[in-house]
């Protein structure tokens, strides 16, 4: 059992990587800001069932996200879904021959993420539809594990696994997209 007199010490180191995903769940500073906000205060007021010595980070991350959620689903009937089938896997990685070759000598993905600007990528992620963004945020901009990503949105880690797979698609094709408006790769492929 957690002491909440420790909470602001213990919990606030965290508080930057909540608004940083916040930010992004939200897409509105305000937004986040009251997220974050309500986020600590429910963890303010259940710190007292933490078990102390478990993963304070993943623990507030997942208060995070149910508030996320609950606040989505009260003003979203349903988020919108997109149809992923037709791309095929590894889509970005595919063209990166066709990009800028003073890049080459480093990973394919470094040489793919030097061609685009934050904005780009920024948009790529917000662009996702909802079911796919916090998996990949939780996953790949956080780096919790599937299980972890699992308990925090109450779904199975098969469907966490699904969803992040159909977002890293996702991403890839509007980073595609971007790279074929910017002519880094052929507008034909």
């Amino acid at each position: 059992m957690a002491d909440q007199s420790v909470f602001a010490a213990e919990a606030m180191q965290y508080a930057p990587q909540l608004l940083s995903t916040a930010m992004r769940m939200t897409r509105n500073r305000s937004d986040a800001e009251d997220l974050v906000q309500e986020t600590m205060l429910k963890a303010y007021r259940s710190f007292a069932s933490y078990e102390v010595g478990t993963n304070l980070r993943a623990w507030l991350f997942r208060i995070l996200t149910n508030t996320y959620i609950n606040s989505y689903n009260a003003k979203k009937v349903r988020p919108q879904e997109s149809e992923l089938g037709e791309l095929e896997n590894l889509y970005l990685y595919r063209h990166v021959g066709q990009m800028n070759d003073k890049l080459k000598g480093q990973s394919a993905e470094d040489e793919v993420f030097n061609l685009f600007t934050d904005d780009e990528v920024k948009q790529a992620l917000e662009d996702l539809p909802e079911s796919y963004l916090l998996p990949v945020l939780l996953a790949d901009i956080q780096e919790f594990s599937y299980q972890e990503i699992s308990d925090m949105l109450n779904i199975p880690k098969g469907t966490v696994m699904s969803r992040l797979h159909r977002g890293r698609k996702a991403l890839q094709k509007s980073l595609v997209d971007f790279a074929r408006e910017r002519g880094l790769i052929d507008a034909t492929t």
